[in-house]
């Protein structure tokens, strides 16, 4: 250990003496890029393996016993986390951002390889989630901790941390330009042009990965056989507000279940209950099980048939309109077999099930439509393809990534203006009646969202820490006005002094300037007491607070000095002067 910490000493001497910093970030962003795309080769991989091992192996598919599959599963991922990971398994995207926003970008070493456990053994044991997140949780966790191994600041970290995301994703999808949408979006980076070409590395680093180890295979087969026809721009906003509703159920669906779940005080229960209830709906919809890449590829093909897999209703597939019921039901119930997953102790991600609700709800409207009798025909494929599109605009927040990921991963460009129609409809009735997304609510609620509004940007990336200063003197309530003046005023460089009881709690506070006229009146020293002179302060800062309160705080009482209450007891005082100066450091910093 002495001999390396020698060596990375050395090299980082001679890496400041010979790299410039934009470079070192630029080769930085390409192994970072390569890493991420590795993880998410090493993420499906292992995810196949287990699958197909079931498949194989274990044949539960043809005695139609496969939907116990995922209590299997869950109750492996619940083993790992009790014994070895023994930390509570987060949101994927979620930890992230609160990384970024509250932590510096430090991720947790264990961040790597946890799920590259759990995820496989989530997904291929059929929980209806998605590896995206979990792709994207692994590569930022690598890239943080190359970035701390290297001493890198904690701007530079939270680049290469964006350029992990881009990698992971562009590696999954093979979709660099969607890959570096969704770190701008979805993580709120300024695009400039030292984020682009980092960026842009990073993801032709995860392409190029993918392509190295998996070849030119296509994670989804489809040729588009028709453009887009302006006699359809009436369904594709049509299919716009469907997917906007869809994606407003999505998420309250996201929480409600979550909530229900916060009801079980033991993990067992909620993995007892989680499992039978996906159990359950495995076996009347076949298509939940794990990702659905599957499904949707079939619904592509137009095999409507194999998409659904063998159900209880097979009988009756031959009429239309019960498939177009049953693929209804996955539209409803994707969202619900997902969340029930995340409650009961899986991990995974949500993008790949909004896309599978999105596929879902697509070729829906477009059968609807098609079998109406109205005479008007519409193609399923591509109503299917801009149906994904307009569940991830509305879920994720994301539209352009939506739009490019989608016209990517098919080569269907020549589907941008549907998909352009469909996107922002979704995204825009959806943002104008859900304020945040699954990845932003809580971290909203803590005071921890980054957003592309510089100054709250900047709020939410100060510390209180940082701006608490502890040199007061304190003094009590019984104390007189002389041993205040002698064991306090006398040896203080201060103007205020804390009035706390025994325990640390504040009871009120004293200015400099409320004892001047009687600091020399020695007569009044033994008989007047701090009691007599303190008052209570303009306003406390309590210690979750966020830093766009505190200000909202000091605006209010026009204050200069505002105590800290940290659980229950005094903690120190912020200053305005302080506090302006470090919200000024922090801005030059995060715009430069």
């Amino acid at each position: 250990m002495p001999n390396l910490k020698g060596l990375l000493r050395k090299f980082l001497k001679w890496r400041y003496k010979h790299i410039s910093n934009k470079t070192f970030v630029q080769l930085m962003s390409l192994l970072v890029g390569f890493l991420a795309g590795l993880v998410a080769v090493t993420l499906k991989n292992l995810t196949y393996f287990i699958e197909s091992l079931l498949q194989k192996g274990i044949v539960f598919s043809e005695n139609q016993l496969y939907f116990i599959l995922p209590i299997v599963g869950l109750t492996l991922v619940f083993l790992y986390v009790k014994y070895v990971n023994k930390h509570p398994l987060g949101h994927a995207v979620s930890s992230i951002m609160f990384s970024l926003s509250k932590n510096k970008g430090l991720i947790p070493v264990k961040k790597i390889y946890s799920p590259l456990i759990t995820a496989p053994l989530t997904v291929g044991f059929g929980g209806s989630v998605g590896l995206l997140g979990p792709a994207v949780e692994s590569g930022s966790a690598v890239s943080s901790n190359l970035s701390r191994f290297f001493h890198l600041d904690a701007k530079t970290r939270s680049l290469l941390i964006a350029c992990a995301s881009a990698g992971a994703i562009a590696s999954i999808f093979q979709s660099p330009i969607a890959a570096i949408i969704f770190a701008v979006e979805v993580f709120s980076l300024d695009l400039t042009m030292l984020s682009v070409l980092p960026l842009l590395l990073a993801s032709i680093a995860g392409v190029l990965t993918s392509y190295f180890f998996l070849g030119n295979e296509v994670l989804f087969s489809f040729t588009l056989s028709e453009g887009f026809q302006l006699k359809d721009t009436f369904f594709y906003i049509l299919l716009g507000v469907g997917t906007a509703f869809a994606s407003i159920y999505f998420t309250k669906m996201y929480f409600g279940i979550l909530q229900i779940f916060k009801k079980f005080r033991s993990p067992k229960y909620k993995l007892l209950f989680g499992g039978l209830a996906i159990g359950i709906m495995l076996y009347f919809i076949p298509p939940l099980y794990g990702e659905g890449f599957g499904f949707i590829n079939n619904l592509l093909r137009g095999d409507h048939i194999a998409a659904l897999g063998i159900t209880p209703f097979d009988d009756y597939t031959h009429n239309i309109w019960v498939v177009i019921l049953l693929l209804f039901g996955i539209t409803i119930f994707k969202a619900i077999a997902m969340t029930t997953t995340f409650a009961a102790g899986g991990a995974g991600g949500v993008f790949i099930p909004t896309m599978v609700m999105g596929s879902a709800l697509g070729n829906v409207v477009a059968k609807v439509i098609n079998h109406i009798g109205l005479g008007f025909e519409v193609s399923e494929s591509n109503f299917t393809l801009i149906g994904m599109a307009g569940l991830i605009a509305g879920v994720i927040h994301a539209p352009l990534t939506a739009i490019f990921l989608i016209a990517e991963i098919t080569g269907g460009y020549e589907l941008f203006v549907p998909l352009m129609i469909t996107a922002s409809i979704s995204y825009l009735i959806t943002k104008n009646t859900l304020d945040y997304n699954i990845y932003t609510k809580e971290l909203a609620e803590e005071g921890a969202l980054l957003t592309h509004n510089k100054d709250e940007a900047v709020l939410t990336l100060m510390q209180l820490d940082d701006v608490i200063e502890t040199n007061f003197i304190a003094v009590h309530p019984h104390m007189t006005l002389g041993e205040m003046v002698h064991k306090s005023v006398s040896k203080s460089t201060r103007n205020i002094f804390p009035v706390l009881e025994k325990d640390k709690k504040l009871v009120g506070i004293v200015l400099l300037d409320d004892i001047r006229e009687f600091m020399f009146k020695t007569e009044i020293y033994d008989r007047t007491f701090v009691r007599d002179l303190m008052h209570t302060a303009p306003e406390h800062i309590f210690y979750d607070d966020s830093m766009k309160l505190v200000m909202q705080k000091f605006q209010d009482s026009a204050a200069w000095n505002l105590p800290v209450i940290k659980n229950g007891q005094y903690a120190g005082f912020v200053s305005k002067s302080k506090l302006l100066t470090a919200y000024r450091r922090k801005l030059i910093n995060y715009t430069r």
